[in-house]
């Protein structure tokens, strides 16, 4: 397939793009910044290692004029919109309205034109921190304003999906972790243990769905080459579905039997549950998971962090 994808240069659309083109599929990749060398850190390094494996567009950005003239001319059989406004993602007075604007800009002028230069999918990236989403407690709310502002994004893609007559699927992310992954929890995991201390987790209570973003990104190339078959049109893959505590005893294990370093830690005694108790995805699809080795990417993952964080001597 000739496929459209925005959101490349973070962490999860890395690796989509990625296990999209090592599928064999011909990927266009657009970006909002105007080249590679106008990123930093590890978003520089992602958009770096993708130049040889897709077409990269710099310089445009969802509904702009410039994009609805690539669609024109390039004519693709699938458009991945797995790009989102994320400015302050876990900020309460995250601005909702204006994410969706950004989300959703000139929709209907997009869209209209994938169906005239004969698109037939939208594969649109979801989130556990949607309301509805997946399964958990308390009735499923939305995680955060950022979840409200996904949710609604959904909405209004599948709308205008439906008016225009393209099919609308929706992959949901849980809570990814890997190689060339922001700086979050994993990371500081590995960044004490690497230092030789015992790190302090939180939150430990919280059960969370936590999947290695190799897996992930083989689920989301099986969605996008099945989407639409025998009825499917949402991918919710789930993985290490447990607290944090027990994730981090099960990261802890991994990393000790490849480092041969003891990597303690703490469990603090929660006493912050602003957020949902319980959210997980719910897929799993045998044929997927046997495919992947989970051993090998622990070996990835502690080799990467090694690199970053080891200190010499």
């Amino acid at each position: 397939m000739k496929i459209l994808f925005t959101g490349a240069s973070s962490f999860t659309g890395y690796w989509f793009a990625k296990a999209l083109a090592e599928d064999g599929h011909e990927v266009i990749c657009t970006y909002t910044a105007t080249g590679a060398n106008a990123y930093n850190d590890v978003r520089a390094e992602r958009v770096q290692r993708l130049q040889t494996l897709v077409k990269p567009v710099f310089g445009m950005c969802f509904g702009d004029e410039r994009f609805i003239q690539l669609i024109q001319a390039e004519r693709f059989d699938l458009f991945c919109h797995h790009a989102a406004d994320v400015t302050n993602y876990k900020a309460a007075d995250f601005d909702v309205t204006a994410a969706l604007a950004n989300n959703t800009s000139n929709i209907y002028p997009t869209l209209s034109a994938l169906a005239e230069s004969g698109c037939k999918n939208i594969v649109l990236t979801g989130s556990v921190f949607e309301g509805g989403e997946g399964a958990g407690s308390q009735g499923l709310p939305h995680f955060s304003p950022y979840g409200l502002s996904k949710s609604l994004t959904a909405q209004v893609f599948e709308y205008y999906a439906e008016r225009f007559g393209l099919g609308f699927g929706k992959f949901v992310i849980p809570n990814p972790f890997g190689v060339f992954e922001e700086p979050r929890f994993t990371a500081y995991l590995m960044k004490a243990w690497l230092k030789g201390d015992a790190p302090k987790v939180n939150t430990p209570d919280y059960i969370r769905d936590n999947i290695h973003v190799g897996l992930l990104a083989l689920y989301y190339r099986f969605f996008c080459n099945e989407m639409g078959r025998h009825g499917l049109r949402k991918l919710a893959p789930s993985d290490i579905a447990c607290s944090q505590g027990m994730f981090t005893k099960q990261l802890s294990s991994e990393v000790s039997a490849r480092l041969n370093i003891p990597c303690d830690f703490e469990l603090a005694k929660q006493v912050d549950f602003s957020e949902p108790f319980m959210r997980l995805n719910t897929d799993r699809i045998q044929a997927i998971t046997d495919s992947f080795s989970v051993s090998n990417a622990w070996d990835e993952f502690v080799a990467y962090y090694t690199g970053k964080y080891a200190v010499s001597g």
